[in-house]
């Protein structure tokens, strides 16, 4: 978390989802605050609400019962980059800013700003058919972050790629989160990454968050070293002990 803040910048209060034509529940009153600042990850078996808490506090969906307060400066990063084909790298940035209101020169202002800060601004006139996966995926964390939001949610980014491709992303994000300060939600289907990403896990279980560990390890966190590997050791239990 970066040092000093404490203020609360999301809380879920008793928060229920329900789906009445599937006859679905997705979430079952869960509550949660994250602070300013905070990298947070969310894991847990498919299906248990991680994307539908993420959806409700980005206001794509509406909660069935219970309160959420957050930033109305929300972006979201998507497990596929959701760029839009016809666009180049520069458009795609671009379009966003102009749909939030900002003038052409603020945009173009922004969006080389953000280009550099993901190492592509020697692509912007590329187009997503050109570009790696990694490099989509980065253009999708330039298009989110350039409206300025002071929350920044990630649904599975990096589920989709590579290793190495993803330990680079890993690099990109964490840079990014220290640089700007930004809140962080992340949804991970691998407690590998978030032991290595985040401040805090909440680890969930049908529709619920059963139970949330502060992951004490200064960064940069290495992988290999005996402290990372006690602590995931730790988590899988508490993981394992929900599953049982």
């Amino acid at each position: 978390m970066q040092k000093g803040l404490s203020l609360t910048e999301i809380s879920l209060n008793q928060v229920s989802k329900v789906y009445k034509e599937a006859k679905a529940t997705a979430l079952a009153d869960v509550s949660l605050e994250i602070k300013q600042g905070e990298f947070f990850c969310l894991v847990g078996p498919s299906g248990c609400g991680k994307s539908t808490i993420l959806r409700l506090i980005a206001g794509l969906e509406k909660p069935s019962a219970g309160e959420i307060k957050s930033p109305e400066e929300v972006s979201m990063v998507f497990q596929s980059g959701a760029l839009l084909p016809w666009m180049s790298v520069e458009e795609n940035v671009s379009f966003v800013c102009k749909a939030n209101g900002f003038s052409t020169f603020k945009s173009e202002e922004q969006t080389t700003k953000y280009l550099r800060m993901v190492d592509l601004e020697g692509f912007r006139y590329r187009y997503p058919r050109e570009l790696s996966g990694g490099q989509r995926q980065r253009v999708g964390i330039a298009r989110a972050l350039a409206v300025e939001p002071k929350v920044l949610l990630l649904d599975e980014p990096f589920s989709a790629l590579d290793p190495l491709t993803t330990d680079e992303l890993h690099k990109y994000l964490l840079k990014i989160w220290e640089e700007t300060g930004k809140t962080i939600l992340m949804v991970s289907h691998l407690l590998e990454e978030a032991v290595l990403l985040s401040d805090r896990i909440g680890i969930m279980k049908k529709s619920e968050i059963k139970h949330i560990v502060a992951i004490d390890l200064k960064r940069p966190r290495n992988d290999e070293s005996k402290e990372f590997l006690k602590t995931l050791e730790t988590v899988k239990k508490i993981l394992e002990n929900q599953n049982s």
